[in-house]
C-alpha cells in the first residue's frame, strides 16, 4: 500500500500566539489544546458536540473544539477561555469571567470555560446582526440584535451546566451587554 502520511504540520494562532506542530490528521482540536498546549480550560464532556463544555472561538466564531480536526484550521486563531482577556491570560478578566464572579454563576465550574467563550460568542453575533430562532423576524436585517432574556438563553442553549446555574449565567451574560 505504500507509505501513507498521517501527520502535516500545522500553525493555529492560539490566544495571539504562534504555534506550529506536526499534527496527526485524527488530532481534533480540543485534544491538541489541553495536550500538547497545556491550555486546560475547555473541557472534555461528551465527546460529541452536544454539551458545549470544549467551546472556543475560532476566527472569532464559538465552536466544538472535539469536532474539529486541528489540521483542518491551519493558519485560524483560536481563542480559549485563557486568551479571553486579550493578553494571553494576563491579571484583568475579561467582562464576562468577571460577570461570571460577580453572579456566582457557576457550581462545579466544569462548564464555566466553556460558557464564557460561548457566551464571547453570543454578543459578537448579536453585535453582527445574526439573527437566533427566536429573534424577531421584522428585525431589521444585518442591524444588532438586542439580547434579551429569551434571546440570551436561546443562543446559549448548546451549553450544557449539570448543575443548573442557568438563571446565574444569563444575568451575567446580560451584565456585560454594551
Amino acid at each position: 500500500m505504500g507509505n501513507l502520511q498521517h501527520h502535516s504540520q500545522t500553525t493555529l494562532r492560539v490566544n495571539g500566539k504562534p504555534h506550529t506542530l506536526t499534527v496527526d490528521h485524527r488530532r481534533v482540536l480540543l485534544d491538541l489544546l489541553r495536550e500538547d498546549l497545556d491550555l486546560t480550560g475547555a473541557k472534555k464532556g461528551c465527546d460529541h458536540g452536544q454539551c458545549g463544555a470544549c467551546t472556543v472561538l475560532v476566527d472569532g466564531r464559538r465552536v466544538n473544539s472535539c469536532l474539529l480536526f486541528a489540521v483542518a484550521l491551519d493558519g485560524c486563531e483560536v481563542t480559549t477561555v485563557e486568551g479571553l482577556s486579550g493578553d494571553g491570560g494576563g491579571e484583568e478578566p475579561h467582562p464576562l469571567q468577571r460577570a461570571f464572579l460577580d453572579r456566582d454563576a457557576f457550581q462545579c465550574g466544569y462548564c464555566t470555560p466553556g460558557q464564557i467563550c460561548s457566551a464571547a460568542g453570543v454578543l459578537a453575533e448579536a453585535a453582527a446582526g445574526h439573527p437566533s430562532h427566536v429573534t424577531d423576524p421584522a428585525a431589521p436585517s444585518g442591524e444588532p440584535v438586542p439580547l434579551d432574556r429569551e434571546e440570551i438563553r436561546e443562543r446559549l442553549s448548546g451549553n450544557l451546566c449539570r448543575c443548573g446555574a442557568y438563571p446565574r449565567i444569563a444575568e451575567a451574560v446580560e451584565d456585560v451587554i454594551p
